[in-house]
């Protein structure tokens, strides 16, 4: 009889599983199970050295700058000799599109959540979480093709080089998969982002740069024949100055891989220092760090995007930037070799590769973020999803499996990579649109709503032209959503519950039933009159012999957002017509009464008993809005996560159906 009251004293702790030793190493760092850990919030954050803001302008700057390795051949390729006008119009489009855009993300999403977050604040429960999917599918489509558009660049850049073996001429797709499995096996290791690094990096990557374009216009004012030519080539072409805007206008998508970095701009933001006086909610010192950085990084990045983008269409023959040509992939590069020396040259493409992988360790990084920060918290992932390596594994996998069909050709993945780039700015756009709308602020609204329209325009046009990228984000999406609700069916009998919380007036209830068992009704709360809950308890009574003098609670849920899945709770104590109820605001029911009772017995040392009446309808149907709508079939439901929870028949909860 001592389960029907109490637990036994001192109950053994549960043993943990512990595995075979490869299985410990590849979870290893793994948190605890859903709803048997504190929530976000319950722990103090992991102590980190906030920097100064142009450091962590550095950390973005690997995949902001490392772009200059390839873009301006991108853009030769894409535009011709219009790669300078199309260029002119892409930095408009910067300066005044995506930087405000970002520069108001950053203000209002502080923590580094970035635009996807913003727009899962405006758009709730599984509306929301639908389209976050979808966007989560782009911003995989552009991390991964970042991994591998920059491993193949750095592979280009290697094999060009000429004092590199001629055994390595032809095997870029070799060479690309050793670069991404080297990346890899950092991060398996335990890979630790390095501002200090990054500033190294990317400081002595813009120098060089800089030298180039210096020495790449003075070749231009000093043999003033090219730009002639160049002209002469333009004016007979496109001799219209209106049609060469206009062709410029539709062009320039194709070189929006120019536009990336932002949204890591604003992903890094916990890093950069603020002032003394930040708060939580409103950290402006750091906000006004981020501005600086997204505007400084923005305006150098601009800068070299027209001045390459000139020199070496006028300096580069057309047919060296074709698949095969010297400058295919590497424009700065050629002239690096040329113009400085082989010399100079090397250690232009040393620096470049360095960039380019580190761009990669950093799309890798931002993954490793990315997915746990939503999914696990959708219940939309496997618990493996949760450790480091396992990911690093499936990332690497597939980022073989796109340098295989792409054959690690840099042209060809341009049109995936900018794809994703475009839809992220995109929806920044329209998240900053409907923030300024729901603020009441007309004359901003207004003005992100032109720029939203802009990056439609090129995401649709870039689509269109190269539908690539629209392919293999559908194949991400598509993957993200069978995972995503597959695991939230398997995952659906698990505790969710990450703190639960009782009140002074539920503690006054629960220290009146001071020998146990504590007996709760579930009652559903749509009617709260005193004859519904005087019938519910003739009805328990009735149906399970309950004594007349026995203490009872009742005990209900109220399900706001369906669509969520770990959750704190608070449950509080209230009186309703003489009856002493129990009531919680949760996502879902069986799992929140399971949690309760757990806590319950946890913190009384007395063993809950809960008492249901069978649900009517079809139990396929129940089953369904349970799993969508976190009501439907309550009583077996809850009896089964009890049993997951606790596997110890003499320390589970009761649950009684009659």
């Amino acid at each position: 009889m001592t389960t029907l009251t109490r637990p036994p004293a001192e109950p053994s702790d549960r043993k943990k599983r512990t595995g075979h030793g490869f299985r410990r190493w590849l979870l290893e760092g793994i948190p605890e199970v859903s709803g048997q850990h504190q929530g976000p919030h319950g722990v103090p954050k992991e102590h980190h050295k906030a920097q100064s803001w142009w450091k962590v302008m550095c950390l973005t700057g690997v995949d902001y700058f490392s772009t200059l390795g390839y873009q301006p051949a991108i853009a030769a390729v894409a535009a011709g000799l219009l790669s300078p006008m199309a260029t002119i119009i892409l930095v408009a489009v910067t300066l005044a599109g995506a930087l405000p855009v970002y520069r108001r993300v950053a203000k209002e999403s502080h923590k580094g959540e970035g635009s996807i977050a913003m727009l899962e604040r405006l758009m709730p429960r599984w509306t929301g979480k639908l389209f976050v999917l979808a966007l989560l599918g782009f911003a995989a489509t552009d991390f991964m093709i970042t991994m591998t558009l920059s491993a193949a660049d750095a592979s280009a850049h290697l094999i060009e080089n000429p004092f590199v073996p001629e055994a390595l001429h032809g095997q870029q797709v070799t060479i690309t998969l050793a670069l991404l499995a080297a990346l890899g096996l950092v991060f398996l290791r335990g890979f630790r982002e390095a501002i200090n690094v990054a500033v190294v990096l990317v400081g002595v990557y813009l120098v060089l740069n800089a030298v180039v374009v210096v020495v790449g216009f003075g070749h231009l004012f000093g043999e003033g024949v090219a730009v002639v030519d160049w002209w002469k080539a333009l004016t007979t072409e496109h001799s219209d100055p209106w049609m060469m805007i206009g062709i410029s206008l539709l062009v320039f998508p194709k070189l929006a891989l120019g536009l990336s970095g932002f949204e890591t701009g604003v992903a890094v933001m916990p890093q950069i220092k603020g002032d003394p006086s930040d708060t939580e909610e409103y950290p402006a010192g750091r906000i006004r760090g981020t501005h600086r950085l997204l505007t400084t990084a923005a305006t150098i990045m601009s800068g070299f995007l027209i001045t390459t983008s000139f020199m070496t269409v006028v300096l580069i023959p057309q047919a060296e930037f074709q698949a095969g040509g010297k400058a295919d992939g590497r424009a700065l590069a050629f002239l690096a070799h040329q113009f400085l020396g082989d010399g100079f040259g090397t250690v232009y493409d040393v620096s470049t590769i360095a960039i380019l992988w580190f761009a990669g360790a950093s799309a890798m990084a931002g993954l490793l973020n990315l997915v746990p920060r939503y999914l696990p918290r959708y219940g939309m992932a496997p618990g493996w999803a949760r450790a480091v390596r396992p990911l690093t594994l499936v990332f690497t996998a597939i980022g073989f499996l796109i340098t295989w069909i792409f054959e690690a050709n840099v042209d060809a993945q341009g049109g995936a990579y900018a794809t994703g780039v475009l839809v992220l700015m995109t929806s920044a756009a329209i998240a900053v649109t409907l923030s300024a709308w729901r603020k009441r602020q007309r004359g901003l609204t207004w003005a992100f709503g032109i720029i939203s329209a802009v990056f439609l325009y090129t995401t649709v046009a870039n689509s269109l032209e190269r539908p690539d990228g629209i392919r293999i984000a559908a194949l991400f999406i598509l993957g993200i959503v069978v995972v995503s609700f597959a695991s939230r069916v398997r995952r659906s009998f698990e505790l969710r519950a990450t703190l639960v919380r009782l009140d002074e007036q539920a503690l006054e209830f629960l220290a009146e039933v001071d020998q146990g068992p504590i007996r709760l009704i579930a009652h559903e709360p749509q009617r709260l009159d005193s004859e519904r809950y005087r019938t519910k308890l003739e009805h328990a009574r009735a149906a399970n012999h309950l004594p007349e003098d026995a203490d009872i609670l009742f005990i209900e849920v109220v399900v706001d957002d369906s669509s969520e899945f770990e959750q704190e709770l608070d449950v509080h104590g209230v009186k309703r017509h003489g009856f002493k109820v129990l009531e919680v605001h949760s996502n879902n029911v069986p799992n929140t009464l399971a949690a309760i009772l757990l806590h319950l017995r946890n913190v009384t040392g007395l063993m809950p008993h809960i008492y249901f009446r069978w649900t009517e309808g079809n139990p396929v149907t129940n089953l369904t809005k349970f799993l969508f709508f976190g009501e439907g079939e309550i009583a077996p439901v809850t009896r089964e996560v009890l049993r997951e929870a606790e596997p110890r028949v003499t320390e589970r909860p009761w649950v009684h159906v009659g």
